[in-house]
């Protein structure tokens, strides 16, 4: 038996490797793509309820202040959730504004139908 030769078997790992990761590329992209979509979702859930829980805060603590228990807490709450809807749209405008933005690296592959 003869030894093999270690630079020849350093190559086809190499290739085999090279192999496996162009496979496995597509994939990765789409759960890129996929995680991105979460992160966003949840971008937005959160500036909703942050609007929402400020608003509602600093109308308790000023009819606690003042002592005009529901009125100032309804007031703020809603305001709150017009804040929190206002920033939601312009992420939304934001994530809009970077789709259609071409890519910036090569590669155009999968990208034809404008979704």
């Amino acid at each position: 038996m003869s030894d093999p030769d270690p630079k020849r078997q350093m190559q086809e790992l190499e290739a085999k490797l090279a192999a496996h990761k162009a496979a496995n590329k597509a994939d990765k992209a789409h759960q890129e793509e996929h995680y991105s979509q979460a992160q966003i979702a949840w971008r937005m859930v959160t500036e909703m309820v942050a609007g929402l829980g400020i608003g509602f805060g600093i109308g308790y603590g000023l009819d606690w202040l003042f002592g005009t228990t529901p009125w100032l807490m309804v007031l703020f709450t809603l305001l709150g959730v017009a804040a929190g809807i206002n920033v939601m749209l312009r992420t939304a405008k934001e994530v809009q504004r970077q789709t259609e933005m071409p890519p910036k690296t090569g590669g155009d592959e999968g990208n034809k139908n404008g979704d």
